[in-house]
């Protein structure tokens, strides 16, 4: 019996023994197992120059654009010009027949003549007391209605005649030789754009930042590696109850007509130069609903008799933006070291250790060989 005892108090110690032993070896297995720390960049925080802008997207327009018409019926007889082609004003684009109106100008004429005779005698006769001054009243109100009788048709062969209104770039031709015309069927647009308009809107907060003669820089979609300069030359008189917009209109040289009427267009009103600008790369910013935050390395104490640094959440209030980089107006502090990727891994008060230094329980490692973007004219390669 005292045998038997015994060999069951050794096989519950070591059944005991190796639960201790597996449940030691499972800890450390798992421990094994944890993330590794979280990888981040960091820069630190200097004043610099600052170009801001103020954004927006705009439409281009003519100085003056029109789609050419008649205003009289009738067929056409000559077509003066080619479908894309500049034109100067009062240059023939097209004729329709007035065969009818100049045989009536003919007739027009001789009545003018007969008039202009018969006046010549009732003048002659009023000289020589021959005559009463009624006759050649009447004479002289005849010769004058002549006279205008042949200027109306004179007048409706050339509106029958149309000209280019001014100087321009005409569009795709519309009519065809011998087509009959009705009053107000387009012909052919004309649009003379140098220089040309830029229509675009501004929310009213920026409003006192608006004025006449201040630069405007912009960029076409479709017109690579070229930005066009002009100024704002119009500002409209009320804002749009709908929208709080106010619109502006800026006028911009257009000499080799790269820029045409009806592009959108991304414009910059250019704002004056600032200096000790704070500004950050954008992938620096942690967004949320409760407001703008970035994360600061600041010293966080001692650890093991060494000092320790911590990534410490900071709020903080943004301005403008522009290529990769926002600029910060509060919350930051020239000097700051800031962590500039790999935010939305982080807590607040997380350790944080630099490369290459002594290891901290799961700390945050800062990595700067390789920086994301952080340029205010960024040129990304083709893609």
């Amino acid at each position: 019996m005292l045998i038997m005892l015994v060999i069951l108090g050794a096989l519950a110690a070591a059944l005991a023994g190796w639960d201790g032993f597996k449940n030691k070896m499972m800890k450390e297995a798992f421990a094994k197992m944890a993330p590794p720390p979280p990888a981040v960049t960091t820069l630190v925080a200097k004043g610099q120059t600052w170009h801001p802008v103020l954004s927006a997207v705009g439409s281009l327009k003519a100085i003056n654009g029109v789609q050419v018409s008649t205003d009289l019926a009738g067929i056409i007889s000559e077509i003066a010009f080619e479908s894309g082609k500049p034109v100067h004003k009062g240059d023939l684009l097209l004729k329709l027949d007035t065969q009818q109106e100049e045989a009536q100008l003919r007739a027009a004429e001789a009545r003018r003549d007969l008039a202009k005779v018969s006046l010549a005698r009732k003048q002659d006769l009023l000289d020589k007391k021959a005559a009463p001054q009624a006759d050649y009243d009447a004479a002289a109100a005849e010769a004058r209605q002549a006279e205008a009788a042949m200027e109306e048709v004179q007048a409706i062969i050339e509106r029958k005649t149309i000209r280019a209104p001014f100087d321009g770039l005409l569009g795709i031709r519309q009519v065809n030789l011998g087509q009959y015309l009705n009053a107000g069927a387009p012909i052919v647009p004309l649009q003379s754009c140098d220089p040309i308009y830029v229509e675009f809107n501004l929310p009213q907060q920026h409003l006192n930042q608006i004025a006449l003669h201040k630069k405007v820089r912009l960029s076409a979609p479709g017109i690579s590696d070229e930005e066009f300069q002009g100024e704002i030359t119009a500002i409209d008189s009320r804002v749009d109850e709908a929208t709080r917009n106010i619109q502006i209109e800026a006028t911009v040289p257009n000499p080799k007509q790269k820029l045409r009427a009806g592009m959108f267009t991304n414009v910059e009103l250019l704002l004056p130069e600032q200096k000790g600008v704070l500004a950050l790369p954008a992938s620096s910013i942690n967004y949320a609903p409760y407001g703008d935050s970035i994360f600061i390395v600041k010293e966080g104490g001692m650890k093991d008799g060494k000092p320790q640094k911590q990534a410490i959440q900071q709020f903080v209030k943004l301005g403008t933006s522009r290529g990769d980089q926002i600029t910060v107006l509060s919350g930051l502090k020239e000097g700051d070291e800031v962590i500039t990727s790999g935010v939305f891994k982080l807590r607040s008060n997380e350790p944080v250790e630099t490369k290459g230094s002594a290891p901290l329980p799961q700390p945050v490692n800062i990595n700067n060989e390789i920086q994301p973007g952080n340029d205010q004219n960024p040129n990304p390669p083709d893609t």
